[in-house]
């Protein structure tokens, strides 16, 4: 039987010759390079127009650097444009989706996959057919039930149906099949219940899934616009991606892009953080792209 171990598009004969040896670094090279590019070019630019002059993003947009550095245009923008005042509101409204979310696709995973009671597969099914279902197409019936509870303009319109997301518990789902069932069933024999199973078996053994679907939770809170733009009409309460484009039409464009840079900075720091363990939880999940 022959060994495949190690086998892929150029084989071990090949690596040896210098010539390919040098073509696939070359290769790597400009991929990494590109990868970078791509990555970090839109915050290198917003970090670049943040401290710009009105006038030179208009007369030179493509200059790599400002000739003239202004720090002054981020004090500009957290004062003038009040960009503090719409972060806390997004910190409020992120932190509560965050929590609606991270509770309803542990708690819903958990009963699908370790619980399991009768209907499990049809209302796992149930679950998994909401993926196909767009986001706009239940936008109206979203904001006349927000409407019916009298939930409109206030937090609980955003975090409650942030706890709707099939796609968090499908992965934290297959987090918990992936767990030994011998843990579970040791646990049963010693008495212990349901919450107890949750709270002291499942959970210490989930923080990488934790991690993953906190990071695709904050995320998607962060950068949402739509619907906190529906369901929040008063406008001192909306959150940085709402206020912004709002912002954007009298204020001055270096100190709007200097908000963008204040808005991009908190949700990077906290994968730089928490990346060993996001990373982690991904390679568990087989999660890609």
């Amino acid at each position: 039987m022959s060994d495949d171990r190690g086998r892929g598009i150029v084989s071990d004969l090949d690596r040896r010759r210098p010539a390919m040896r040098w073509s696939l670094r070359l290769t790597q090279g400009v991929l990494l390079l590109a990868t970078l590019l791509v990555g970090l070019g839109p915050i290198l630019w917003t970090a670049k127009g943040a401290l710009s002059s009105t006038q030179e993003l208009l007369r030179e947009p493509l200059r790599l650097w400002p000739s003239d550095v202004r720090w002054e245009n981020l004090a500009a923008a957290w004062t003038e444009l009040r960009v503090g005042h719409y972060l806390l509101n997004t910190v409020v409204l992120v932190g509560g989706s965050w929590f609606v979310q991270l509770f309803v696709a542990a708690t819903g995973a958990f009963a699908l996959s370790v619980l399991r009671p009768r209907f499990s597969r049809l209302i796992y099914g149930a679950v998994l057919v909401t993926l196909f279902v767009p986001a706009t197409v239940s936008l109206v019936a979203l904001y006349l039930t927000v409407l019916d509870l009298s939930l409109g303009d206030t937090p609980w319109a955003v975090w409650l149906p942030a706890g709707a997301h099939a796609f968090n518990v499908l992965i934290m789902k297959q987090f918990f099949d992936a767990l030994p069932r011998e843990l579970y069933q040791a646990a049963r024999v010693d008495g212990a219940g349901p919450i107890r199973l949750f709270w002291q078996i499942v959970l210490p053994m989930s923080r990488p899934i934790l991690a993953v679907v906190s990071l695709l939770a904050v995320m998607d809170a962060w950068k949402d616009f739509l619907w906190p733009m529906v369901a929040i009409s008063d406008a001192e309460a909306h959150p940085l991606a709402v206020a912004l484009p709002r912002l954007a039409e009298t204020a001055e464009q270096n100190q709007v892009i200097a908000g963008m840079l204040v808005a991009i900075v908190p949700p990077v720091l906290l994968f730089l953080v928490f990346q060993r363990h996001i990373i982690r939880g991904i390679s568990f999940t087989g999660l890609k792209g």
